[in-house]
């Protein structure tokens, strides 16, 4: 039976999610009004094979290295590692997604494109609605083709906040 540890942080987005395996290893990272979305993905994943959650403070002190995010150190989301479920397709566009620099965004059809399959922008996006990490996945970092904040699971006014924070967008 996996053993997931979580804990929820203040952000100044919300509550937010952070749930870890037992090597810390990020599975989960979701804003708190949007936990009925986080539970489902996690029965779908890991129902299978079984799993317990456990509160736990900072667990392997991924809580305050996001905590650091929010505070300015943007560069630590680089650092956290990840063990996400989900099909081979979305694990490679997950993958791709920790690519894109801080600061920087990628259209859809670009993503597409990066991965060998020009014409699945679509199934791109239906990979980047389905991340379970946000934040550390940086989904937020993918806009539509106009230039557009589209497709951010958790809204598009903290995918707005997101890329400000992280300079993309000017104040």
């Amino acid at each position: 039976m996996l053993t997931l540890l979580e804990d929820k942080i203040s952000t100044p987005l919300g509550p937010l999610w952070i749930v870890c395996d037992e090597n810390f290893h990020l599975r989960a990272v979701e804003w708190e009004e949007h936990s009925d979305r986080m539970n489902k993905l996690l029965d779908i994943h890991y129902r299978g094979e079984g799993y317990q959650r456990i509160a736990a403070t900072d667990p392997g002190g991924l809580s305050q290295k996001l905590q650091d995010y929010f505070d300015g150190d943007l560069a630590v989301i680089d650092t956290l590692p990840t063990a996400t479920a989900g099909t081979p397709f979305q694990r490679e566009v997950w993958q791709a997604l920790r690519t894109i620099p801080c600061g920087q965004v990628v259209h859809y059809g670009q993503l597409a494109k990066t991965l060998g399959r020009a014409t699945a922008a679509r199934a791109v996006g239906a990979a980047n609605g389905s991340n379970p990490v946000s934040i550390v996945v940086p989904c937020h970092r993918v806009i539509g083709s106009n230039g557009t904040l589209t497709g951010y699971a958790g809204g598009v006014q903290r995918k707005e906040w997101l890329l400000r924070h992280e300079g993309y967008l000017l104040l």
